[in-house]
């Protein structure tokens, strides 16, 4: 069965949500607020199982990169996590946002490539290759998570308040490449059913709350395998392992400072050892972000961002069963995990 982009939806006797109402083309010219500048995205908490209850809806967690798409008189404006302006590197998604027909709104979504067959390429739209960014400027989409501000001066809620209707009405249809990232009603068997599609989990949102910026709750993500990002502060020697590279060292991020989380040494080839450790060389430091010791550890600043999969964490903080996935962007670095968000998991 081939997979299509919204591989949760392939099951007609699964409930979809549907708009409140249709979008009136003919609304009232109401005085309006000034959009604002930025919105903080509103980020999902992590949790090791699905909510139960009537309360949670639930949606495809993306492999992909979170964007604002900012809707604008004077055009489109893409803005990253941290607050930088890609719109140049998303063309496609910024031609078929300005195609939309809307005066004004800011759309939380999350930019994915997709496979021939219509499946979430797995990374690809961090990668770094001259190919995959010509593959991220071609053929990335992205699925609306959320249009967290229009121009009705308010904030967009939940599926069953009256402006889901406007929030949803505006978007492409079913293959375009703004969509919106629909909900499905059901149980945590959906989480089953997404990693057997090999897909990276399921994100849960509660029907009556607001959208809110920061990690409240309000949002979930239940992962087939967790996966985070982390600084890389230095790694081990080896003349034996590929590429002289033995293992990174990783650290998260918990205020101002940097925790240790442990070394991986799998999930990179000897091309990716060897840009690793002439990147990571040049990035050389006599005083470490984390107070290591030993003898073939080489110590970098804290500028390299890996987006690493791991099974779980042992007791003392550390990545149980970790695999290198590949590099974030450089200067993007808000996606760090954030160390202090573990105590409520």
């Amino acid at each position: 069965m081939s997979r299509r982009a919204k591989p949760l939806l392939q099951d007609d006797s699964v409930a979809k949500s549907k708009p409140a109402r249709p979008r009136d083309p003919a609304q009232p010219n109401l005085p309006f607020d000034p959009m604002p500048e930025r919105i903080e995205p509103c980020l999902a908490l992590l949790k090791p199982v699905p909510p139960k209850g009537p309360d949670w809806v639930f949606e495809v967690k993306w492999d992909g990169y979170r964007l604002a798409i900012h809707i604008e008189p004077e055009g489109v404006r893409i803005i990253t996590r941290g607050g930088h302006d890609w719109t140049h590197r998303f063309p496609a998604i910024a031609e078929a946002t300005s195609k939309l027909g809307v005066g004004t709104a800011i759309l939380d979504g999350e930019a994915v490539v997709l496979d021939e067959e219509d499946g979430p390429i797995s990374g690809r739209c961090s990668a770094r290759s001259a190919d995959a960014v010509a593959s991220v400027r071609r053929r990335s989409r992205c699925f609306s998570l959320s249009t967290c501000s229009i121009s009705m001066a308010t904030t967009c809620r939940a599926p069953n308040s009256p402006c889901a209707g406007v929030c949803l009405g505006f978007l492409d249809g079913p293959t375009g490449a703004i969509q919106s990232s629909e909900e499905v009603f059901g149980d945590g068997a959906l989480l089953e059913k997404a990693c057997s599609m090999g897909l990276e989990g399921i994100i849960a949102k509660h029907r009556d709350r607001p959208y809110r910026s920061g990690r409240t709750g309000d949002w979930l993500k239940i992962k087939c395998l967790q996966s985070e990002s982390f600084m890389i502060v230095g790694y081990e020697q080896s003349l034996t392992a590929r590429g002289g590279l033995g293992s990174l060292l990783l650290a998260g991020r918990k205020g101002h400072d940097w925790i240790y989380v442990g070394s991986i040494g799998t999930g990179f080839n000897t091309k990716d050892a060897e840009y690793l450790r002439k990147t990571l060389d040049r990035l050389k430091t006599s005083k470490p972000a984390v107070p290591l010791k030993g003898k073939n550890l080489v110590f970098a600043q804290p500028t390299l961002i890996a987006e690493i999969e791991f099974r779980d964490w042992t007791h003392d903080g550390s990545l149980r069963h970790a695999s290198y996935k590949g590099l974030r962007e450089v200067q993007d670095n808000a996606a760090v995990s954030d160390m202090s968000e573990r105590a409520t998991l």
